[in-house]
């Protein structure tokens, strides 16, 4: 999912025909404060390092392949959690947000990787497929995903873990990390031909982690400076390691510190799930890590150590007659905004695809919501579809009759201890009830996921998934044909796994959102 910054990092290389430039990293003082060396601990330092796509199946794969000895060492001396659940939609901008705010988007108001700002009335867009970009202007996208996504769109009503580690006295740092907000000021060191043309300004100041990495955008390490085109401008596994082993080895390890492995996202798009590539090229960058310490043992003795991945991937089907669900076919009985153009007064929906998600808005108050569910429902394709009214949200499914309606409150608790009132068919989220008391199967955490979606930007917007081997198609989306797709609420997009060593604690939840509290009372 960190392809968003690869493509727009390729797409600024092709249209300013420049290479980055690289002025030494400026590392700014905390505003009021004065940063000083990093203040001694008295506990571990904690590594979180995050495997995009990382899934249970094939890392038990390459382990039983002796193709990742270093995760091996770190379930074998450590705590395995195979089903950690992860955000909605599963994307990366929406998971890493709720990782590190500890909330679902009604609260960090990041929606997905693409969506529709109904105060601007345009399509925000953090780099979903070079096609996309170039409809909506290469300029807002840049400006969307370098600067708005942490400065604006994620909320200033909750706090990330940085901000709430610095008002406590102690340092963070982020490496190659989507979401990143921070209490100290950073700039993003940005081509000289982004100012020329006025796409961006050539130092654009931004708010991170004490120490902030950004690919070639920003860095600890100035042997890490040089990153071209080809090296994805840093957003890669090396030059992550490259950054925590500078840390490491200069002394100047914080207490936290949170790592983004890229690379596997990349292998499991283009070759499926069950793809081990990726897993065993992070592997080899934690063995690198590991070779800072005088041992692999002295390497979880003196750190908290969790690796995890982000989302899973379902696989995508070979057919593009069949695996894609092409939503404006689907729905051409509708006037849809084209991506080169505003809303125009004519049009009556707008589509934001997420690979296998999506956001359909009815931007026509003659048009309810209900009804372009009814067409979509006709598909069988389709798996999830869901709508609010008032306080009230309802889901059916496509290729079935039935509707199932919830709201919060109410008799129903399910097991992260939320209370639920329901009516109607709860086989369209797979769930069980015994008593009051609820069970979630392929849809893990359903009911507060949806909430969150439904409740996390203005607009009347119905929330629509495809089912597992089908990804959803708009006017210029990119597809995964024979690969794999995430977005969706299906388990298979939603489970990834955590290894924990150095610690016996584990969080209140196995959920991606229920991390940072458990992050804050580890220390």
């Amino acid at each position: 999912m960190m392809k968003s910054i690869f493509t727009l990092c390729a797409l600024m290389a092709l249209l300013l025909t420049v290479s980055i430039q690289y002025p030494l990293h400026q590392h700014a003082k905390y505003q009021g404060t004065k940063l000083t060396a990093p203040v001694p601990h008295h506990s571990k330092h904690i590594i979180l390092v995050v495997i995009d796509s990382l899934m249970d199946t094939p890392l038990q794969e390459a382990i039983k392949q002796e193709r990742a000895p270093a995760l091996q060492f770190l379930i074998k001396h450590g705590q395995y959690f195979p089903n950690v659940v992860s955000s909605f939609p599963t994307m990366s901008v929406t998971i890493d947000s709720s990782l590190l705010t500890g909330t679902y988007p009604d609260r960090h108001r990041v929606p997905g990787l693409v969506w529709y700002d109904e105060n601007e009335g345009r399509i925000i867009n953090y780099g979903n497929g070079k096609r996309e970009i170039v409809k909506l202007g290469v300029k807002p996208v840049l400006q969307d995903s370098l600067y708005k996504l942490n400065n604006e769109h994620l909320s200033q009503h909750v706090k990330t873990l940085h901000e709430e580690l610095a008002a406590d006295g102690k340092q963070s740092a982020s490496i190659n990390a989507v979401i990143y907000r921070g209490s100290f000021p950073h700039q993003l060191n940005l081509p000289k031909t982004a100012a020329f043309l006025n796409i961006l300004p050539e130092n654009l100041k931004t708010y991170g982690p004490a120490w902030f990495s950004y690919g070639s955008l920003s860095y600890v390490n100035p042997n890490n400076q040089k990153n071209y085109i080809w090296q994805k401008y840093g957003f890669n596994d090396k030059f992550s390691s490259e950054e925590l082993k500078y840390l490491i080895q200069s002394g100047k390890l914080p207490p936290f510190t949170i790592v983004y492995f890229p690379d596997n996202d990349h292998s499991v798009h283009k070759n499926g799930p069950m793809d081990i590539k990726g897993i065993e090229q992070a592997d080899r960058q934690i063995q690198e890590i590991f070779g800072t310490y005088n041992s692999w043992e002295s390497a979880i003795k003196n750190a908290v150590w969790i690796v995890m991945g982000d989302s899973g991937q379902a696989s995508i089907g070979g057919s593009r007659k069949e695996s894609f669900i092409r939503l404006p076919s689907l729905l051409s009985l509708y006037r849809i905004t084209e991506l080169r153009e505003r809303v125009q007064k004519e049009d009556q929906i707008l589509l934001c695809v997420n690979e296998r998600m999506a956001y359909i808005y009815s931007i026509d108050k003659y048009v309810p919501l209900a009804r372009i569910a009814g067409h979509l429902q006709k598909d069988d394709r389709i798996d999830v579809i869901a709508w609010k009214e008032g306080e009230i949200i309802h889901v059916i499914e496509g290729g079935k009759e039935g509707v199932l309606s919830f709201r919060p409150g109410g008799q129903y608790v399910d097991p992260y201890q939320q209370r639920w009132s329901l009516q109607g068919k709860l086989s369209i989220l797979d769930i069980s009830t015994k008593g009051n008391q609820m069970t979630y199967h392929d849809y893990p955490d359903a009911l507060a996921r949806l909430y969150g979606a439904l409740h996390s930007h203005p607009g009347r917007y119905l929330v629509v998934t495809a089912r597992p081997g089908f990804e959803l198609v708009g006017e210029s989306s990119p597809t995964h044909l024979n690969g794999g797709g995430h977005g969706s609420l299906h388990k298979q997009d939603s489970l990834v796994p955590m290894l924990v060593t150095g610690t016996d604690s584990s969080p209140k939840h196995l959920r991606i959102v229920d991390i940072k509290d458990w992050i804050l009372k580890m220390d």
